[in-house]
């Protein structure tokens, strides 16, 4: 008969949200469970996917508040100083953060999303108070009185007074739990790898809109840098279909040059671009954070950053419920958390959309507006500079 377990919190999904609210939640001394499908060892050593998270300042400092910061190797994380925004065949960008006030300090960092995945997933096993759970998903979410109740897929049990569901965009605890969602399939596909290239590339990350594709170039350690191309389904199969001299010269033709001659390093990862909205954030007994919240476009670059605000703004109100001795999974603390959270997410989620849908329009209109949304930002201090404060408001 497979062992039933009992916990505080139930975490479905390992994913760093996940881990780093175990993590938080373990060290008010709560009795933690995290589950996911993916096997033990795919967790302890994530394969290469391509992917460099762009990390905020605040991001940085609640990984480094969890022990999972003073786990990653220097040697990968990459400093972003400057940010340039292109529009189309535009000669000018929009830069972010650039000019002496900021010449001392940056924006943010980049490190691999698999070297975050691997500190998270090993500050989480250094915890007693953390059972993980591996290797099988859910099969099941009951409802009791005072608990939720995960089904496991090797008829196992799993009762806790609060889930917490991390899987993802595509969250299948979310649609157990009956919570309404806006997905979209964009019809794109994103292709991912890492470029050395002749120049130095400043530490600068370089985005182009243009009127077929959408480009971003992340600076990594020494002349090194991530390509990151939103591409139409036939032209990303294309691509990858090229041979290393073919893809290297196509690719530089992408980028203009920008860097000089590109030469592709490594494999090229592909991902469908889907993004996503959940209409409610929580349910009886049941939370949602990380991308089951919300999936950004990657054009925003904040994807991960407003994950880890979940997993702030959940920890705090279960924090504050715990000293007091209440209920840590009840209706009160769950819809403090949605409020503060939705109110945060929803202007992000509709500006990203339309900037989404503008930068994908190629009509004259379109055209139009995009420059003079660039052209406005260039010009208008106020605007330019209150960007700049959001990306460097916390920077040390």
């Amino acid at each position: 008969m497979p062992e039933n377990t009992m916990a505080d919190v139930a975490i479905v999904g390992a994913g760093p949200a996940g881990l780093c609210l175990a993590v938080e939640l373990a060290a008010m001394g709560l009795e933690v469970a995290v589950v996911d499908r993916i096997p033990y060892s795919a967790l302890a050593e994530p394969g290469e996917d391509g992917r460099e998270i762009a990390l905020t300042h605040t991001s940085r400092r609640q990984l480094a508040w969890a022990g999972i910061w003073q786990r990653i190797d220097m040697q990968s994380v990459a400093p972003i100083r400057e940010a340039q925004l292109y529009n189309g065949d535009a000669p000018q960008a929009m830069t972010l953060a650039g000019g002496e006030r900021s010449a001392s300090r940056t924006i943010g960092q980049l490190v691999p999303n698999r070297v975050i995945r691997r500190a998270a997933f090993e500050a989480a096993l250094d915890d007693s108070r953390i059972t993980l759970l591996t290797g099988q998903g859910v099969s099941a979410l009951e409802t009791a009185t005072r608990t939720r109740t995960l089904r496991l897929e090797d008829g196992s049990r799993l009762d806790a007074r609060l889930v917490v569901a991390a899987d993802g965009r595509m969250s299948v605890t979310r649609r157990m739990a009956g919570l309404p969602a806006h997905l979209e399939d964009t019809g794109r596909k994103v292709l991912v790898c890492r470029m050395a290239h002749e120049r130095p590339h400043g530490e600068t990350t370089w985005s182009w809109f243009g009127y077929e594709r959408a480009l971003a170039l992340l600076p990594l350690n020494e002349q090194t840098s991530s390509v990151v191309m939103t591409l139409t389904p036939t032209e990303a199969e294309r691509l990858a279909s090229l041979d290393v001299a073919a893809f290297s010269a196509t690719v530089t033709d992408f980028y203009r040059h920008c860097l000089g001659d590109m030469q592709r390093i490594g494999e090229v990862h592909s991902y469908p671009l889907w993004v996503g909205y959940a209409q409610r954030l929580v349910e009886e007994r049941l939370a949602l954070i990380g991308d089951a919240a919300i999936g950004l476009h990657p054009a925003t670059a904040h994807g991960f950053n407003v994950g880890l605000a979940s997993v702030h703004r959940l920890a705090r109100e279960i924090s504050m419920e715990h000293r007091r001795g209440g209920d840590i999974g009840s209706s009160a603390v769950l819809s403090a958390y949605e409020r503060a959270h939705q109110r945060a997410i929803r202007p992000l989620w509709l500006a990203s959309q339309t900037v989404v849908s503008l930068y994908g329009d190629a009509r004259p209109p379109a055209r139009m507006l995009r420059q003079a949304a660039l052209g406005l930002a260039r010009q208008v201090g106020p605007l330019r500079w209150g960007l700049e404060s959001y990306l460097l408001r916390d920077a040390r």
